[in-house]
């Protein structure tokens, strides 16, 4: 069962596919080994999730509150609990992680502590990937938009890139929610769906799908099976 995968996109390249003769375009990413950090419950949390980990981060730049969740610390409060009789929460026990994320869905057949790599991919035929986006801080609307702007002649006179009217007057006296205009474009959530898994290495815990991932090459994606039929 493929829960979900974290990772890194690696970059953009092309490959040659023997069967249709043709050269596909593909985005190469870094996906796994991560770690089970947690097990979300219907009874404890009100959903059932798995809480994945990857990339080991140095204990010396993680905070005392991430050590103690990925391992067991000694602490009065930790003593307490368990001469009180309180059930110790199950630990993955290895080292705190740069990148955490869940994925929602059942929870059958997974453990704490358990390691998930690539080749949980292997019979997964379309992915979907969750990334964000470049940033490109604040734009015009030509840029954010795609608008055409005014024309360069006939009493434009330096405003060739603005947005122009807005369309409201003495009523209703106010825009309209969701009106396109200048503002921050980028660094958001995005997610592109339906992506074919054109190869699964093993070997280098790589997976290559067919098409473009959200992201400069080196950040941070999510991987899952696509429900999209």
């Amino acid at each position: 069962m493929a829960i979900g995968l974290l990772g890194r996109k690696v970059g953009m390249t092309q490959v040659y596919d023997e069967k249709s003769g043709v050269v596909v375009p593909v985005t190469v990413m870094q996906a796994g080994p991560c770690h089970v950090l947690q097990l979300r419950s219907q009874d404890c949390d009100g959903y059932d999730a798995v809480q994945l980990g990857y990339l080991d981060k140095p204990r010396r730049l993680a905070r005392r509150s991430e050590r103690g969740h990925v391992a067991k610390l000694d602490s009065k409060r930790a003593k307490a609990r368990s001469q009180a009789g309180v059930e110790v929460v199950p630990k993955a026990d290895c080292e705190p992680k740069r990148f955490v994320r869940e994925f929602r869905g059942a929870t059958d057949g997974v453990s704490v502590g358990e390691s998930i790599d690539v080749d949980s991919f292997a019979e997964v035929s379309t992915v979907d990937v969750v990334g964000t986006t470049k940033g490109r801080g604040f734009a015009g609307v030509m840029k954010r938009h795609n608008f055409a702007g005014q024309r360069a002649t006939h009493g434009v006179k330096k405003c060739h890139r603005h947005a122009g009217g807005t369309g409201c007057s003495a009523y209703p006296s106010r825009l309209f929610k969701g009106r396109r205009m200048a503002g921050q474009y980028g660094n958001a959530r995005c997610t592109v769906r339906n992506l074919r898994v054109v190869q699964v290495d093993s070997e280098n815990q790589l997976l290559i799908v067919r098409g473009a991932v959200p992201g400069p090459n080196g950040g941070y994606v999510m991987i899952r099976e696509t429900n999209k039929l």
